[in-house]
């Protein structure tokens, strides 16, 4: 046990395990609510919500503990809210794909990514957005879940011609 708490860089002197388990306990409340919304956007693009509630678990789970284990960092992870909704909402309902042939886009550009993380690229692209545009895409990605959030609490009623 000691050898694990010494890998992962535990320290008695600025940690206690009250404050670990207070602090793992605040982040689970915090995100719980992906396991339920998560399934609820992607099954409005035709994915069983069953199995995505399972794979949502599973994924940030898996990409939780390889966080901790091979980062040494403890931050959670799991999907994010953004890319489901623009998969769900503009890639299949708003430009007709199918659900599966998104997927395959994804897993494409998940392979792309990898490959420009292990070069230089991926470093040179970020740092070569200005920041304003960094704040603006962050905002607009906030505004655009909270629209669909509108849209799915029937405040905002879709007109075939706008979406509003």
């Amino acid at each position: 046990m000691f050898r694990i708490l010494k890998y992962l860089g535990y320290h008695e002197a600025a940690q206690s395990p009250k404050t670990e388990v207070l602090a793992g306990g605040t982040t689970f409340l915090a995100m719980v609510y992906i396991v339920v919304v998560n399934p609820s956007i992607l099954s409005d693009a035709g994915m069983d919500f069953g199995a995505v509630f399972v794979a949502t678990c599973l994924a940030a789970a898996f990409g939780s503990l390889m966080m901790g284990v091979l980062g040494r960092y403890p931050i959670a992870l799991a999907p994010g809210m953004g890319q489901n909704a623009f998969f769900s909402y503009v890639i299949v309902l708003g430009m007709g794909y199918p659900w599966q042939t998104a997927l395959g886009a994804v897993l494409i550009s998940g392979i792309i990514f990898i490959v420009l993380s292990v070069l230089p690229i991926r470093e040179w692209l970020f740092n070569a957005i200005p920041m304003n545009i960094k704040y603006g895409i962050s905002a607009g990605i906030g505004f655009f879940i909270g629209f669909i959030a509108l849209k799915n609490a029937g405040i905002v009623i879709d007109n075939p011609a706008t979406l509003v």
